[in-house]
């Protein structure tokens, strides 16, 4: 998990700063579980914590060229991959920190709720370089 997670994400950043012209712009993601206090997820959001540092450091240092970088932090996405890697307890726990907040509906993010926002920071919000927006419904803050 480490690696795909954490590893992978700092090689792409590094060499994104290497290739990307001057005033480009990287969205990379992270999870909202960033912003979460829960049990089952240590590993995933270990993992993913260094990806939100990669992000804020990478705006610095590629700063200078104009290259924007920005974190996106979705809640659990509404995808294949995410009910036979999730546990009992782990789908039972999301449904109940739906319940917490009248804008999610199913404790699932749709990954039509994302687009439009990595959308616009990669276009018009360019200017919110080295900030994490966990986009979730109010499933989770930070």
């Amino acid at each position: 998990m480490s690696a795909v997670n954490a590893k992978a994400a700092f090689f792409f950043l590094k060499e994104a700063g290497r290739h990307f012209n001057d005033g480009g712009r990287i969205c990379t993601l992270v999870t909202s579980l960033l912003g979460a206090y829960t049990p089952f997820y240590s590993s995933y959001a270990g993992t993913k914590a260094p990806v939100e540092h990669f992000t804020r450091a990478a705006s610095k240092e590629f700063g200078e060229r104009g290259i924007s970088m920005t974190a996106i932090g979705p809640g659990p996405m509404d995808t294949p991959f995410f009910y036979p890697a999730e546990s009992v307890d782990a789908q039972a726990y999301h449904k109940t920190a739906a319940a917490l907040s009248a804008f999610t509906r199913t404790g699932l993010t749709d990954i039509a709720d994302i687009v439009p926002w990595i959308r616009f920071l990669v276009t018009d919000g360019w200017w919110m370089t080295g900030q994490t927006i966990l986009v979730n419904g109010g499933y989770t803050t930070k």
